[in-house]
């Protein structure tokens, strides 16, 4: 066989080969921008507050919660409102106290090639509240003799910070379940000169550094634009 023909053979059997490595090559060189443009709003309430507010007789309130995406990154605000009673025994003495809270935030979705855009997220809140509260209380004393005072803090200011991990699942269509636990910290609170604060509405007990809260949701998702296609990993 002729040299000629022979590298003629050669360059024959060899371009599929080199023409899988190019398109191997030109694969691994796209990149896919992300899209940052939302797909959907989600609107939805606290379950447990709901519930809480019907069993428990020292409590009651409410809590809307919303999100809209920006491809992995979520914007979420949350809007209560939160009251409680409490009555010592014999009724010496009682507290009460009522306010709304505003919490917001980012979640960051670590389900990248999910279609359906259901969320394992880690997340960050800023949350701020304006309540006010009242303790009253009765001293009955042979001794020193009876007593009896109101003490009250008027619109009260207060802030702090929260970590946040949680799911959201589509359960059918348009519905979306999911919980939310929250580590609360930093709290601060305005001027109170009659008295310390006790319990503040979206935080908890004030006398608290940190705080633990759950909250199981149920959202609504009214879509903008069809989901895109998100990519696979590499």
């Amino acid at each position: 066989m002729k040299l000629s023909h022979t590298i003629a053979l050669l360059l024959i059997f060899s371009l599929p080969s080199l023409a899988q490595e190019k398109e191997k090559s030109d694969t691994t060189k796209v990149k896919v921008k992300p899209d940052f443009r939302p797909t959907g709003v989600r609107f939805g309430t606290d379950a447990i507050a709901l519930v809480k507010s019907q069993y428990d007789k020292t409590y009651k309130g409410w809590e809307f919660n919303g999100d809209i995406d920006f491809h992995r990154y979520y914007l979420s605000v949350d809007y209560g409102h939160w009251a409680r009673t409490y009555l010592s025994e014999g009724d010496s003495s009682n507290y009460a106290n009522t306010g709304n809270y505003f919490r917001a935030g980012v979640d960051v979705n670590f389900l990248k090639n999910d279609p359906d855009r259901n969320m394992f997220f880690v997340g960050f809140r800023y949350g701020v509240s304006k309540f006010s509260e009242q303790y009253s209380v009765i001293v009955k004393d042979t001794l020193w003799g009876n007593y009896s005072g109101t003490y009250n803090n008027t619109n009260v200011n207060a802030h702090w910070l929260e970590l946040t991990t949680g799911l959201r699942v589509k359960i059918w269509k348009m519905i979306w379940m999911g919980y939310t636990a929250r580590f609360k910290f930093g709290l601060s609170t305005g001027s109170t000169p009659t008295m310390l604060p006790h319990d503040v509405p979206g935080y908890g007990l004030a006398e608290k550094d940190s705080y633990w809260g759950f909250n199981y949701q149920i959202f609504i998702r009214i879509p903008f634009r069809k989901l895109p296609t998100v990519p696979p990993e590499k």
